[in-house]
């Protein structure tokens, strides 16, 4: 549970419903540990990210939990500790895990902590597992290119009926 004071303080209440409002306009987050990174490996991984179409704030734990709280998106608790830095996607939460990974690999000092993904808390294991599953566009085009050979199929199956009765 978040730490609240008796006495409410303007720029803590605001700073408070900044990061609320900024945790509004995601609906997946990955937490993460930055310490021990440098400002340019942290300036590379959001830039990664950011072409990805998600984004990378450190957030200050008291607040971010008390944010999390009111807008009663889960127990987040256990992944507020310690230096932590948000990576906040609106769609396609599964690439901004690879990224994520991906760089962890190069540079060890990133460590992922956990993820809240849509309203799920996933652990480090259950979001590294996840961010190896293949995209949701990576899902659609191989749909899509199942459907297209199964159609294709029939269509070479009716047309060589069609040409063996022609031939009788």
């Amino acid at each position: 549970m978040a730490i609240k004071a008796k006495k409410l303080q303007p720029a803590k209440t605001q700073a408070i419903a900044d990061v609320k409002g900024l945790l509004e306009g995601a609906n997946d987050y990955i937490f993460t540990e930055y310490r021990g990174l440098t400002v340019e490996q942290i300036s590379a991984l959001r830039a990664q990210l950011r072409a990805k179409g998600a984004s990378y704030k450190v957030v200050k734990n008291n607040f971010a939990r008390i944010a999390f709280d009111e807008l009663k998106k889960g127990d987040v608790a256990n992944y507020l500790v310690g230096p932590t830095a948000v990576a906040l996607s609106g769609e396609e939460a599964n690439g901004i895990a690879k990224i994520l990974f991906d760089f962890a690999k190069e540079t060890p000092a990133l460590v992922i902590k956990g993820a809240l993904i849509d309203g799920e808390i996933y652990d480090a294991a259950k979001i590294e597992a996840f961010s190896k599953l293949p995209g949701r566009l990576e899902l659609i085009s191989m749909f899509m290119s199942a459907l297209q050979a199964t159609t294709s199929k029939l269509a070479r199956t009716l047309q060589a009926v069609a040409d063996k009765k022609a031939e009788a």
